[in-house]
């Protein structure tokens, strides 16, 4: 632990006035629609099948589902959300909150997620983007601030344990090196009962991404030692997916090697 480097105050500052939610959205969760562009859609239409393929079984459902690190996004909850009565979103960054907020209150300037939501009922042959939305605005009880380097990342609020615990492409651009990922995935997992399911998206082997011209650090991670981390922290593995990178040296806006998605049972 002595050559860890924790999430610093001005790591914390670079989020905070240097991430620009809006153009996330617009870069990373907009389906192309111009035939022969180029599809950015492509990890969100990975993550999309890879939760229905999770939660349209009913499988995993219970009372509450604790989402870390939402960003300004919803897509990870579209699946889930119809097997959860009690949802908990949460990040750092404010901007990323009020944007989850102006969509929860339906405010004009609010990203559109028609566009997903369809892709999901198209998946599962049920439901309509009207009723997703309608259940997801019912369902997401509190959109709170999350320190992931506190041991409760939620404080000062204190939430029940979940059923479920969500997070997407947080842990790797919020810690400095593998030991304060350690720690940082240690503090997710207590969010989560015991016999409950942590479902954790994420790249591997990326050193940075850009949001705009904004460039900002990750860890660099592998498969292996996700794996043992999880399990010194008491969880089992169940399914570990990966979806390759394309044109991973001539990609200016991150250099990830893969994206992941895996879902593990805390015993």
């Amino acid at each position: 632990m002595g050559d860890s480097k924790p999430f610093t105050t001005s790591d914390q500052q670079l989020y905070q006035t240097k991430f620009d939610s809006k153009t996330y959205l617009g870069y990373c969760y907009q389906f192309s629609e111009t035939p022969g562009q180029k599809d950015n859609s492509r990890f969100v239409t990975f993550v999309l099948c890879q939760l229905s393929q999770t939660f349209s079984s009913g499988k995993y459902k219970g009372k509450r589902l604790i989402e870390v690190g939402t960003g300004p996004t919803i897509h990870t909850l579209i699946s889930a959300c119809e097997h959860f009565e009690d949802i908990v979103v949460s990040d750092y960054v404010d901007n990323n909150r009020r944007e989850i907020e102006k969509w929860l209150r339906a405010e004009e300037g609010c990203f559109n997620w028609n566009a997903h939501f369809q892709f999901v009922c198209d998946l599962e042959g049920k439901r309509t983007p009207a009723v997703i939305a309608e259940t997801l605005r019912q369902r997401i009880k509190q959109v709170l601030k999350c320190d992931i380097t506190l041991e409760n990342p939620l404080h000062p609020v204190t939430v029940e344990p979940a059923d479920c615990v969500v997070s997407s492409l947080c842990l790797e651009a919020a810690c400095k090196d593998r030991e304060a990922y350690r720690r940082s995935l240690g503090a997710m997992v207590r969010l989560l009962r015991h016999g409950g399911v942590l479902v954790l998206i994420g790249d591997l082997n990326e050193t940075f991404y850009t949001v705009g011209y904004q460039k900002f650090p990750c860890v660099s991670l592998s498969q292996d030692f996700i794996e043992q981390t999880l399990c010194e922290l008491g969880l089992s593995v169940q399914q570990f997916t990966l979806q390759q990178a394309q044109d991973r040296d001539l990609n200016l806006k991150c250099d990830y090697e893969a994206s992941f998605f895996l879902v593990a049972h805390k015993t």
